[in-house]
């Protein structure tokens, strides 16, 4: 008899709404006595470890979980250490694969070269960034990107909702957002500021979405923004704000994204696969499981799939770094 014990995603996600958010998820599949049951000679076996975005870790935390159950000798940890904190692992050599919620910059490639790490860039899904306010805001229908700025500037003397508008309360606003080192704060703060990386300081940061979702939810005059998903999957204690980029408010969803026509903070995913971690058959399978997966399981997070010759294209990038005849 083969006793599995597998937690689910909603369970791991839903973690958020109870309160008790780990910095890092262990998802693996530990078996009694399942060597009769498909366990053999050939089966894979060892550890891949992931650390970054918290972003895209519902992603690769449901490939992951989908691998388990058919490579239950393979231990899999995904880790959300934020995009910077995951290449800071990642260039030091202690993970496999880096979630990406932005490109690697100049100076984390540098340090990937310092210590001789070569690695190869996997696009893997579509986000739009959404700014989000507690349900019980009735006055906040669409911010533009100027009122947005305004608010998240470093210099900014937005205090209250009446600083914004001045027909709207005169409550302090209460921000929410992701870590200096979350790749969602990087292109946030690039988009909306006009500069990577400046934001005003005072706001309440984490590099857990879950623990912003659950902020924004309890705070009546919160602000707060993260990856899609994160809404998705809380749209009963939260609610999107339309940005307008000049072109009229648009609201963040699979059709806006999809079409470009959330335009101003959609953006690509990533994931970071170490050459020399390919060279092992448990690495390699889990990344080609990725990439034949992504189109099904991308849109159950909530996110939207590459179009398939993109996922064709990974495929062949991986299959270039390290050949399984090698």
């Amino acid at each position: 008899m083969c006793i599995r014990s597998r937690e689910t995603r909603a369970e791991l996600r839903g973690g958020g709404r109870r309160g008790g958010v780990a910095l890092a998820w262990l998802v693996t599949a530990a078996l009694v006595g399942c060597r009769g049951e498909g366990g053999g000679a050939g089966l894979l076996a060892g550890a891949v470890e992931i650390d970054g975005s918290s972003t895209v870790f519902p992603v690769t935390e449901a490939v992951a979980e989908e691998f388990q159950a058919g490579n239950p000798d393979v231990r899999v940890t995904v880790g959300l250490s934020g995009t910077g904190g995951g290449f800071k692992r990642f260039c030091g050599g202690e993970t496999d694969v880096s979630n990406a919620s932005r490109p690697i910059t100049d100076a984390e490639r540098g340090q990937c070269g310092q210590a001789g790490i070569e690695f190869v860039e996997l696009p893997v899904a579509w986000d739009g960034l959404s700014v989000v306010v507690n349900p019980s805001n009735a006055f906040v229908q669409c911010l533009a990107v100027e009122e947005l700025k305004r608010i998240w500037e470093p210099e900014s003397r937005v205090r209250t909702w009446r600083d914004v508008r001045s027909e709207w309360s005169a409550e302090e606003i209460k921000l929410y957002g992701p870590g200096t080192d979350s790749g969602t704060f990087d292109y946030f703060t690039e988009v909306v500021v006009g500069e990577a990386r400046r934001s005003r300081p005072d706001y309440q940061a984490s590099e857990d979405d879950n623990v912003l979702v659950q902020g924004v939810a309890g705070d009546r005059y919160a602000l707060g923004y993260f990856g899609y998903a994160y809404y998705a999957e809380n749209t009963d204690i939260l609610k999107l704000a339309a940005v307008d980029g000049g072109q009229g408010c648009v609201l963040p969803s699979t059709e806006t994204i999809s079409s470009g026509t959330y335009a101003h903070l959609s953006r690509p995913l990533f994931i970071y696969v170490k050459r020399g971690a390919l060279e092992r058959p448990e690495v390699r399978a889990f990344v080609q499981f990725y990439m034949e997966q992504a189109p099904s399981l991308v849109p159950a997070t909530g996110y939207l799939p590459l179009g398939s010759e993109q996922y064709r294209e990974n495929l062949a990038r991986v299959a270039a770094a390290a050949p399984a005849s090698r």
